[in-house]
């Protein structure tokens, strides 16, 4: 019964951290799945997010203007990404992997060459903070995620829509067809990358001022999470979910699940330097469920 009152009462700082996970999980939902390519530089935008905007607003930024530079270098990295895949031929993989690499030495530098910057909302207006996650009132970060999610969910499947959102999708698809039809392919996915790192590093952002310290490791394993995301949302809501919003508010319940999970196994007395090791079994059990559930049809 104790373990279960425990679970209980730290359900509201898992939905929260799920939340707020969940926007990074649209980033990589954006690139895995809709632009279907594999990118590592989510570790590292991430990261710069938070760097970005704590960095910002303990020079005495507002933290609207923290958050909208933490996006646009979030935005600037996966430019990178993408123009070392397109322009330089290197695999996107590849790619992701030395934008990662790189920005951790720029985040250092972002943050005055320290590892951790801490924040406190005693002393600057934090949009969200863990503090108030219990509270019954407007400090409460679950609504503001909440309104955040909503009105990016709104904007990307506005954005989709129109002919330069539809090409990006295109270009996902099938990218040889896209290009036979005029599609600038190349600039698809400059754009689709550039995109994905903005959500991942606003959520960098919204993460390091909810936890109340920016550090150089946030962003390490944030793809396994975000693969997590998607892939439960696949797998839970996959049939029930057809249109594209909400596909997109599977992938955020699929985060808001996935830290519940981990939640109760915490409760239960899993150690926490186990954390990374169960992350990856939860993303390879539900990859497994599919190919189980189809009777290993492509054995």
């Amino acid at each position: 019964m104790n373990y279960f009152s425990v679970f209980l009462s730290s359900l509201p700082g898992a939905c929260a951290q799920g939340l707020a996970w969940g926007i990074m999980a649209l980033g990589v939902y954006l690139t895995f799945r809709i632009l279907n390519t594999s990118d590592l530089t989510v570790d590292g935008s991430l990261a710069t997010g938070g760097a970005m905007c704590i960095a910002l607003m303990t020079a005495g930024v507002n933290t609207g203007l923290a958050i909208l530079a933490a996006v646009f270098c979030g935005m600037l990295a996966g430019l990178i990404t993408g123009l070392l895949h397109t322009k330089c031929g290197i695999p996107a993989i590849l790619a992701g992997i030395l934008t990662q690499l790189s920005l951790y030495s720029i985040n250092l530098r972002i943050m005055g060459n320290r590892a951790n910057l801490p924040i406190s909302v005693d002393r600057f207006k934090l949009l969200v903070s863990q503090r108030y996650v219990r509270n019954l009132d407007l400090k409460n970060p679950i609504p503001v995620f909440v309104v955040i999610i909503a009105v990016i969910i709104a904007i990307l499947y506005w954005f989709f829509g129109t002919e330069l959102g539809s090409s990006i999708r295109a270009t996902g698809n099938n990218a040889h067809m896209a290009k036979a039809q005029g599609v600038n392919t190349d600039t698809n996915k400059v754009l689709g990358l550039s995109l994905a790192n903005g959500l991942v590093a606003l959520s960098g952002s919204l993460i390091a001022q909810y936890q109340g310290a920016a550090d150089v490791n946030m962003g390490r394993g944030a793809i396994v999470i975000g693969l997590a995301a998607v892939i439960i949302s696949e797998v839970l809501f996959g049939k029930i979910f057809k249109n594209f919003s909400l596909k997109m508010l599977a992938v955020v319940l699929g985060a808001v699940i996935y830290y519940i999970v981990l939640q109760l196994v915490l409760t239960l007395g899993l150690n926490t330097n186990d954390l990374k090791l169960f992350s990856a079994l939860i993303v390879a059990i539900f990859l497994a469920i599919p190919y189980f559930k189809g009777g290993k049809k492509d054995a």
